[in-house]
Protein backbone atom coordinates (compact mmCIF):
# COMPACT_ATOMS: atom_id res chain seq x y z
CA UNK A 1 0.00 0.00 0.00
CA UNK A 2 1.22 3.45 -0.87
CA UNK A 3 0.33 5.62 2.12
CA UNK A 4 1.45 9.24 2.36
CA UNK A 5 0.72 10.87 5.70
CA UNK A 6 1.85 13.26 8.35
CA UNK A 7 0.58 13.80 11.89
CA UNK A 8 -2.57 15.88 11.63
CA UNK A 9 -3.46 18.72 13.97
CA UNK A 10 -5.99 18.16 16.76
CA UNK A 11 -7.95 21.17 15.52
CA UNK A 12 -9.37 19.47 12.44
CA UNK A 13 -12.06 16.92 11.62
CA UNK A 14 -10.67 14.02 9.57
CA UNK A 15 -12.95 12.63 6.87
CA UNK A 16 -11.95 9.72 4.61
CA UNK A 17 -13.25 9.54 1.03
CA UNK A 18 -12.62 6.50 -1.18
CA UNK A 19 -13.39 5.02 -4.58
CA UNK A 20 -13.40 1.27 -5.18
CA UNK A 21 -13.96 -0.71 -8.39
CA UNK A 22 -15.21 -4.03 -6.99
CA UNK A 23 -14.60 -6.06 -10.18
CA UNK A 24 -17.72 -8.11 -10.93
CA UNK A 25 -19.44 -7.94 -7.55
CA UNK A 26 -22.24 -10.45 -8.12
CA UNK A 27 -23.88 -12.87 -5.74
CA UNK A 28 -24.34 -16.46 -6.97
CA UNK A 29 -26.25 -17.91 -8.70
CA UNK A 30 -26.11 -14.72 -10.78
CA UNK A 31 -23.62 -14.72 -13.66
CA UNK A 32 -21.71 -11.76 -15.06
CA UNK A 33 -21.77 -11.37 -18.86
CA UNK A 34 -21.73 -15.12 -19.61
CA UNK A 35 -23.50 -18.16 -18.17
CA UNK A 36 -20.17 -19.68 -17.11
CA UNK A 37 -19.20 -16.69 -14.92
CA UNK A 38 -20.75 -17.71 -11.62
CA UNK A 39 -18.87 -17.63 -8.34
CA UNK A 40 -18.92 -20.69 -6.14
CA UNK A 41 -20.13 -20.00 -2.62
CA UNK A 42 -16.54 -20.30 -1.41
CA UNK A 43 -15.34 -17.76 -3.98
CA UNK A 44 -18.18 -15.38 -3.14
CA UNK A 45 -17.52 -15.56 0.59
CA UNK A 46 -13.84 -14.92 -0.08
CA UNK A 47 -14.70 -11.85 -2.15
CA UNK A 48 -17.03 -10.53 0.56
CA UNK A 49 -14.30 -11.07 3.16
CA UNK A 50 -11.73 -9.22 1.04
CA UNK A 51 -13.98 -6.17 0.61
CA UNK A 52 -14.93 -6.21 4.30
CA UNK A 53 -11.27 -6.42 5.31
CA UNK A 54 -10.49 -3.30 3.29
CA UNK A 55 -13.44 -1.38 4.76
CA UNK A 56 -12.66 -2.40 8.33
CA UNK A 57 -8.92 -1.71 8.08
CA UNK A 58 -9.10 1.60 6.23
CA UNK A 59 -12.46 2.82 7.53
CA UNK A 60 -13.57 5.20 4.76
CA UNK A 61 -16.39 7.51 5.76
CA UNK A 62 -17.77 7.91 2.25
CA UNK A 63 -16.98 5.43 -0.52
CA UNK A 64 -18.09 5.17 -4.13
CA UNK A 65 -18.31 1.73 -5.76
CA UNK A 66 -18.18 0.61 -9.38
CA UNK A 67 -19.00 -2.74 -11.05
CA UNK A 68 -21.92 -3.51 -8.75
CA UNK A 69 -24.23 -6.30 -9.94
CA UNK A 70 -25.66 -7.17 -6.50
CA UNK A 71 -26.46 -3.92 -4.66
CA UNK A 72 -28.47 -5.58 -1.89
CA UNK A 73 -25.51 -7.76 -0.93
CA UNK A 74 -23.23 -4.72 -1.02
CA UNK A 75 -25.60 -2.73 1.21
CA UNK A 76 -25.62 -5.56 3.76
CA UNK A 77 -21.83 -5.78 3.68
CA UNK A 78 -21.17 -2.05 4.02
CA UNK A 79 -23.69 -1.65 6.83
CA UNK A 80 -21.99 -4.48 8.72
CA UNK A 81 -18.78 -2.47 8.38
CA UNK A 82 -20.28 0.63 9.99
CA UNK A 83 -21.41 2.47 6.87
CA UNK A 84 -25.04 2.95 7.86
CA UNK A 85 -26.18 4.77 4.73
CA UNK A 86 -26.25 3.30 1.24
CA UNK A 87 -27.62 4.44 -2.11
CA UNK A 88 -27.99 2.92 -5.56
CA UNK A 89 -30.52 4.00 -8.18
CA UNK A 90 -29.73 2.21 -11.42
CA UNK A 91 -30.10 -1.53 -12.11
CA UNK A 92 -27.87 -3.85 -14.14
CA UNK A 93 -29.31 -5.46 -17.25
CA UNK A 94 -30.65 -8.99 -16.82
CA UNK A 95 -30.74 -11.67 -19.54
CA UNK A 96 -32.09 -15.23 -19.38
CA UNK A 97 -33.09 -14.82 -15.73
CA UNK A 98 -29.55 -15.01 -14.30
CA UNK A 99 -27.00 -13.42 -16.67
CA UNK A 100 -26.22 -9.79 -15.84
CA UNK A 101 -24.47 -7.03 -17.79
CA UNK A 102 -23.99 -3.29 -17.43
CA UNK A 103 -23.08 -3.09 -13.72
CA UNK A 104 -24.02 0.03 -11.77
CA UNK A 105 -22.41 2.41 -9.31
CA UNK A 106 -23.28 2.84 -5.64
CA UNK A 107 -22.26 4.84 -2.59
CA UNK A 108 -21.99 4.04 1.12
CA UNK A 109 -21.53 6.54 3.91
CA UNK A 110 -21.05 6.78 7.65
CA UNK A 111 -22.99 10.04 7.50
CA UNK A 112 -26.60 10.69 6.46
CA UNK A 113 -27.45 10.86 2.77
CA UNK A 114 -30.34 13.27 2.40
CA UNK A 115 -30.77 13.21 -1.38
CA UNK A 116 -29.86 10.90 -4.28
CA UNK A 117 -30.20 11.47 -7.99
CA UNK A 118 -29.25 9.71 -11.23
CA UNK A 119 -27.45 12.20 -13.42
CA UNK A 120 -28.82 12.48 -16.96
CA UNK A 121 -27.11 14.03 -19.95
CA UNK A 122 -28.55 17.24 -21.39
CA UNK A 123 -30.03 15.95 -24.67
CA UNK A 124 -29.65 19.26 -26.51
CA UNK A 125 -25.99 19.60 -25.57
CA UNK A 126 -25.39 15.94 -26.40
CA UNK A 127 -26.68 16.51 -29.92
CA UNK A 128 -24.62 19.69 -30.24
CA UNK A 129 -21.42 17.73 -29.63
CA UNK A 130 -22.37 15.06 -32.14
CA UNK A 131 -23.99 12.48 -29.89
CA UNK A 132 -27.36 10.90 -30.78
CA UNK A 133 -30.53 12.49 -29.42
CA UNK A 134 -31.10 9.51 -27.11
CA UNK A 135 -27.54 9.59 -25.74
CA UNK A 136 -27.13 8.26 -22.22
CA UNK A 137 -24.17 7.49 -19.98
CA UNK A 138 -22.62 4.02 -20.21
CA UNK A 139 -23.44 3.70 -16.51
CA UNK A 140 -25.62 6.39 -15.00
CA UNK A 141 -23.60 8.58 -12.62
CA UNK A 142 -24.98 8.80 -9.10
CA UNK A 143 -25.18 12.02 -7.10
CA UNK A 144 -25.62 11.71 -3.36
CA UNK A 145 -25.82 14.71 -1.05
CA UNK A 146 -24.00 13.65 2.11
CA UNK A 147 -24.15 15.59 5.39
CA UNK A 148 -20.47 15.71 6.32
CA UNK A 149 -19.47 16.96 9.80
CA UNK A 150 -18.17 20.55 9.85
CA UNK A 151 -18.68 20.73 6.09
CA UNK A 152 -22.44 20.37 5.78
CA UNK A 153 -24.19 19.11 2.63
CA UNK A 154 -21.72 17.91 0.02
CA UNK A 155 -22.61 16.60 -3.44
CA UNK A 156 -20.74 13.33 -3.98
CA UNK A 157 -20.76 11.96 -7.53
CA UNK A 158 -19.86 8.36 -8.36
CA UNK A 159 -18.99 7.49 -11.96
CA UNK A 160 -17.76 4.69 -14.17
CA UNK A 161 -17.02 6.15 -17.58
CA UNK A 162 -17.08 4.22 -20.86
CA UNK A 163 -14.30 1.64 -21.03
CA UNK A 164 -11.53 1.59 -23.63
CA UNK A 165 -13.03 -1.48 -25.25
CA UNK A 166 -13.75 -0.71 -28.93
CA UNK A 167 -17.16 0.78 -29.62
CA UNK A 168 -17.85 -1.95 -32.17
CA UNK A 169 -16.24 -5.16 -33.36
CA UNK A 170 -14.29 -4.62 -36.53
CA UNK A 171 -14.94 -8.06 -37.98
CA UNK A 172 -18.51 -8.80 -36.89
CA UNK A 173 -20.22 -5.41 -36.65
CA UNK A 174 -18.46 -3.53 -39.43
CA UNK A 175 -18.45 -6.42 -41.89
CA UNK A 176 -21.86 -7.87 -41.00
CA UNK A 177 -23.48 -6.29 -44.05
CA UNK A 178 -20.46 -6.80 -46.27
CA UNK A 179 -19.97 -10.58 -46.27
CA UNK A 180 -18.13 -10.44 -49.58
CA UNK A 181 -15.48 -8.06 -48.23
CA UNK A 182 -12.24 -9.50 -46.90
CA UNK A 183 -10.11 -6.98 -45.05
CA UNK A 184 -6.37 -7.17 -45.10
CA UNK A 185 -4.54 -6.90 -41.80
CA UNK A 186 -3.77 -3.21 -42.27
CA UNK A 187 -7.39 -2.43 -43.10
CA UNK A 188 -8.62 -4.38 -40.09
CA UNK A 189 -6.27 -2.52 -37.77
CA UNK A 190 -7.48 0.81 -39.18
CA UNK A 191 -11.12 -0.13 -38.50
CA UNK A 192 -10.21 -1.29 -34.99
CA UNK A 193 -8.49 2.05 -34.39
CA UNK A 194 -11.71 3.80 -35.36
CA UNK A 195 -13.67 1.55 -32.99
CA UNK A 196 -11.35 2.46 -30.13
CA UNK A 197 -11.56 6.14 -31.02
CA UNK A 198 -15.34 5.81 -30.93
CA UNK A 199 -15.09 4.64 -27.32
CA UNK A 200 -12.87 7.62 -26.54
CA UNK A 201 -15.44 9.98 -28.07
CA UNK A 202 -18.16 8.53 -25.86
CA UNK A 203 -15.97 8.65 -22.75
CA UNK A 204 -14.95 12.25 -23.41
CA UNK A 205 -18.53 13.27 -24.11
CA UNK A 206 -19.66 11.62 -20.88
CA UNK A 207 -17.06 13.58 -18.95
CA UNK A 208 -18.02 16.92 -20.53
CA UNK A 209 -21.76 16.35 -20.11
CA UNK A 210 -21.27 15.29 -16.50
CA UNK A 211 -19.27 18.42 -15.77
CA UNK A 212 -22.09 20.49 -17.22
CA UNK A 213 -24.60 18.74 -14.96
CA UNK A 214 -22.35 19.33 -11.95
CA UNK A 215 -22.03 23.02 -12.73
CA UNK A 216 -25.79 23.37 -13.12
CA UNK A 217 -26.26 21.78 -9.72
CA UNK A 218 -23.53 23.96 -8.20
CA UNK A 219 -25.28 27.09 -9.45
CA UNK A 220 -28.44 26.00 -7.60
CA UNK A 221 -26.91 24.90 -4.29
CA UNK A 222 -23.30 26.10 -3.95
CA UNK A 223 -22.59 22.80 -2.17
CA UNK A 224 -18.99 21.51 -2.19
CA UNK A 225 -18.48 18.81 -4.84
CA UNK A 226 -16.60 15.52 -5.00
CA UNK A 227 -16.32 13.31 -8.07
CA UNK A 228 -15.02 9.78 -7.51
CA UNK A 229 -14.81 6.73 -9.69
CA UNK A 230 -13.21 4.64 -12.39
CA UNK A 231 -12.57 7.06 -15.25
CA UNK A 232 -11.17 4.35 -17.58
CA UNK A 233 -8.61 6.91 -18.73
CA UNK A 234 -5.99 9.25 -17.38
CA UNK A 235 -6.65 12.92 -16.78
CA UNK A 236 -3.49 13.78 -18.67
CA UNK A 237 -4.51 12.08 -21.92
CA UNK A 238 -6.77 14.78 -23.33
CA UNK A 239 -10.00 12.77 -23.58
CA UNK A 240 -11.08 13.76 -20.05
CA UNK A 241 -9.65 17.27 -20.12
CA UNK A 242 -13.09 18.81 -19.72
CA UNK A 243 -13.31 17.59 -16.13
CA UNK A 244 -10.50 19.80 -14.86
CA UNK A 245 -9.95 22.27 -17.71
CA UNK A 246 -9.40 25.95 -17.08
CA UNK A 247 -9.62 28.86 -19.47
CA UNK A 248 -6.00 29.96 -19.81
CA UNK A 249 -7.09 33.22 -21.45
CA UNK A 250 -8.45 34.50 -18.14
CA UNK A 251 -5.58 35.65 -15.94
CA UNK A 252 -6.26 36.26 -12.24
CA UNK A 253 -4.20 39.46 -12.27
CA UNK A 254 -6.28 40.86 -15.14
CA UNK A 255 -9.70 39.26 -14.66
CA UNK A 256 -9.62 38.84 -10.89
CA UNK A 257 -13.35 38.56 -10.14
CA UNK A 258 -14.11 36.44 -13.21
CA UNK A 259 -11.18 34.11 -12.52
CA UNK A 260 -12.36 33.68 -8.93
CA UNK A 261 -15.89 32.86 -10.09
CA UNK A 262 -14.61 30.28 -12.57
CA UNK A 263 -12.58 28.54 -9.86
CA UNK A 264 -15.79 28.01 -7.92
CA UNK A 265 -17.00 25.68 -10.68
CA UNK A 266 -13.78 23.81 -11.40
CA UNK A 267 -12.60 20.44 -10.15
CA UNK A 268 -9.07 19.53 -9.13
CA UNK A 269 -7.32 16.20 -8.79
CA UNK A 270 -7.05 15.30 -5.10
CA UNK A 271 -3.58 13.86 -5.68
CA UNK A 272 -2.34 17.19 -6.98
CA UNK A 273 -3.96 19.00 -4.04
CA UNK A 274 -2.23 16.57 -1.69
CA UNK A 275 1.14 17.09 -3.37
CA UNK A 276 0.75 20.84 -2.87
CA UNK A 277 -0.33 20.53 0.76
CA UNK A 278 1.68 20.89 3.94
CA UNK A 279 1.26 17.15 4.53
CA UNK A 280 3.03 15.87 1.42
CA UNK A 281 6.18 13.95 2.32
CA UNK A 282 7.02 12.41 -1.02
CA UNK A 283 7.49 13.42 -4.62
CA UNK A 284 7.67 9.84 -5.91
CA UNK A 285 5.80 8.81 -9.02
CA UNK A 286 2.08 8.48 -8.60
CA UNK A 287 1.08 4.85 -7.92
CA UNK A 288 -0.91 3.12 -10.64
CA UNK A 289 -4.44 1.94 -9.89
CA UNK A 290 -4.66 -0.58 -12.74
CA UNK A 291 -2.22 -2.80 -14.61
CA UNK A 292 -2.50 -4.20 -18.11
CA UNK A 293 0.21 -6.84 -18.39
CA UNK A 294 3.19 -5.03 -16.85
CA UNK A 295 2.07 -1.49 -17.65
CA UNK A 296 0.43 0.52 -14.90
CA UNK A 297 -1.91 3.46 -15.31
CA UNK A 298 -4.04 5.70 -13.10
CA UNK A 299 -7.73 5.18 -13.89
CA UNK A 300 -9.31 5.78 -10.48
CA UNK A 301 -9.67 9.35 -9.27
CA UNK A 302 -11.20 11.59 -6.65
CA UNK A 303 -11.72 15.16 -7.88
CA UNK A 304 -12.64 18.02 -5.56
CA UNK A 305 -14.13 21.50 -5.78
CA UNK A 306 -12.40 24.68 -4.59
CA UNK A 307 -13.50 24.20 -0.96
CA UNK A 308 -10.67 21.65 -0.67
CA UNK A 309 -7.97 23.89 -2.14
CA UNK A 310 -6.13 25.82 0.55
CA UNK A 311 -5.15 28.46 -1.99
CA UNK A 312 -8.78 29.33 -2.63
CA UNK A 313 -10.63 31.94 -0.59
CA UNK A 314 -13.55 29.49 -0.15
CA UNK A 315 -11.31 26.81 1.31
CA UNK A 316 -12.83 24.78 4.13
CA UNK A 317 -10.48 21.80 4.12
CA UNK A 318 -7.37 20.29 2.60
CA UNK A 319 -6.17 16.89 1.45
CA UNK A 320 -4.01 15.60 4.28
CA UNK A 321 -3.47 12.05 3.04
CA UNK A 322 -3.58 10.12 -0.21
CA UNK A 323 -3.51 6.31 -0.28
CA UNK A 324 -3.45 3.78 -3.10
CA UNK A 325 -4.10 0.25 -1.85
CA UNK A 326 -2.23 -1.82 -4.44
CA UNK A 327 -0.56 -4.70 -2.60
CA UNK A 328 -2.90 -7.24 -4.25
CA UNK A 329 -1.80 -5.93 -7.66
CA UNK A 330 1.98 -5.65 -7.21
CA UNK A 331 2.57 -8.49 -4.73
CA UNK A 332 -0.52 -10.70 -4.71
CA UNK A 333 -1.10 -13.68 -2.47
CA UNK A 334 -3.45 -16.29 -3.93
CA UNK A 335 -4.66 -17.24 -0.47
CA UNK A 336 -5.62 -13.65 0.34
CA UNK A 337 -6.27 -11.99 -3.01
CA UNK A 338 -7.63 -14.54 -5.49
CA UNK A 339 -11.11 -12.96 -5.32
CA UNK A 340 -10.09 -9.34 -4.81
CA UNK A 341 -10.25 -6.75 -7.60
CA UNK A 342 -8.23 -5.73 -10.63
CA UNK A 343 -8.15 -2.08 -9.49
CA UNK A 344 -6.46 -0.38 -6.55
CA UNK A 345 -8.91 1.41 -4.26
CA UNK A 346 -7.95 5.05 -3.72
CA UNK A 347 -8.64 6.90 -0.48
CA UNK A 348 -7.99 10.46 0.65
CA UNK A 349 -8.21 11.99 4.11
CA UNK A 350 -9.64 15.49 4.32
CA UNK A 351 -8.65 17.78 7.15
CA UNK A 352 -11.70 19.94 7.73
CA UNK A 353 -11.07 22.97 9.90
CA UNK A 354 -13.40 23.65 12.83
Amino acid sequence: MHNHLKQESDTVELIKIATFNLFNFIEPPGAYYDFENIYTQAQWQKKLAWVARYLNEHRPDVIGFQEVFSPDALATLTQACGLDYFAVLDEPDLHDDFIYSKPVVAIASRYPINEVHSVEADSQLAEMVGMPANFSFSRKPLRATVLIPKLGPCDCYVVHFKSKRPLFDAETDYLSEKPQVKLKTGQLLAVEALAQWGASIVRGSEAALLRHAMVERRVQTQYPMMLMGDFNDGLEGGVLTSLTSVDTRIKPDVFGDVAQQLQEYQLQDSYELYQNSQYSLSSQQRPATYYHLATGSVLDYILLSCEFDTKNSRSLAEVGRYETYDRHLINPSFELDSQSTDHAPVMITLSIRH
